[in-house]
């Protein structure tokens, strides 16, 4: 059974240090308040909350301030400004990102810093910045659980190799590494789920691109091959598993079963590969991924190989 677990608040430090080049945000105040947790993973716009005596925010999100909050801070009197920034400043949300590239008030920027109330500001508009800061949050903050195998880019499909410790996913991996496919996370994979039917891979940060090798040891496969050889995270197409020949048990021979991997409720084509001495598992994978590819594109040859032999029977 899998163990779902919830999204883990984060604080803005990671957020600022992963994502902010993407969102183009730069630290102008409150450096202190880095470690100030995200809980949600939707953002919030104060909007009329300004005119509000007492401004009520939403605990654990991030604010956003465009062109209307700015503007309203402004025209308020110096008194009316000041007990506006208190109040923002003291609520118990994560940061403040001032958008379009307009200027912070001197003011606000000053109470930020007394509170230790961290903030930025970008050249992003407004609903740029939203919709990318909720994608962020979505997957960031979104239930995942942990399972023991290897994902890799593999002409283009996220695909997850499992099977039981000493199967030799890894040195599958590598070989596919050498024909030029990507490897995204090697023994615990993080799958989290986004949305209702879209599962993301990732790796967890202190073993990222690190692979172990029976006989070589820990070896890392971004150093050794190079940014082109790794991926950060990749969604899931198909699960494979790599299952110890067993010479009493019924493999499919000819590709007419449809099997399913159930993952948080959301179900991907599997195929189960036997491994023996002999059988150059990289490459099997590598032609099942293939033949996946094909099916996607409407082209099924184990049903073209049923309807051929069936005509034939009738003649």
């Amino acid at each position: 059974m899998q163990n779902i677990k919830s999204g883990v608040p984060f604080a803005v430090k990671e957020l600022y240090e992963k994502w902010g080049r993407e969102l183009q945000i730069e630290l102008v105040a409150g450096y202190g308040g880095l470690d100030r947790e995200i809980k949600s993973n939707r953002v919030q716009k104060p909007g009329l909350r300004m005119i509000e005596p007492e401004i009520h925010l939403e605990e654990g999100k991030i604010q956003i301030l465009g062109r209307t909050e700015i503007s309203y801070f402004n025209k308020l009197l110096p008194a009316e400004q000041q007990k506006t920034a208190q109040n923002l400043c003291t609520q118990d949300v994560p940061s403040f990102i001032v958008s379009k590239g307009l200027l912070p008030p001197e003011l606000l920027r000053k109470t930020c810093e007394l509170n230790s109330m961290p903030l930025f500001i970008t050249n992003l508009y407004t609903g740029k910045l939203i919709s990318s800061l909720n994608a962020i949050l979505e997957e960031r903050l979104a239930p995942f659980v942990s399972v023991h195998g290897v994902l890799m880019d593999i002409h283009g499909l996220g695909v997850l190799i499992l099977g039981k410790s000493g199967v030799g996913k890894s040195e599958c991996a590598l070989d596919l590494i050498l024909r030029g496919s990507k490897l995204i996370a090697d023994d615990v994979v993080e799958i989290r789920k986004i949305g209702t039917s879209k599962l993301v891979g990732s790796g967890p940060e202190n073993i990222k691109y690190l692979m172990e090798i029976r006989g070589v040891g820990i070896i890392n496969i971004k150093d050794l091959f190079g940014t082109t050889s790794i991926m950060d995270k990749r969604e899931i197409d198909m699960v494979i598993e790599l299952a110890h020949w067993d010479p009493n048990e019924e493999y499919d021979r000819v590709g007419l079963e449809n099997r399913s991997y159930s993952i948080m409720g959301v179900e991907l084509p599997y195929l189960i590969l036997p491994v023996s001495p002999g059988r150059n598992t990289a490459t099997i994978v590598e032609v099942a991924v293939r033949n996946q590819l094909l099916k996607l594109r409407g082209i099924n040859t184990a049903e073209r190989f049923q309807a051929f032999m069936g005509n034939k029977d009738k003649q």
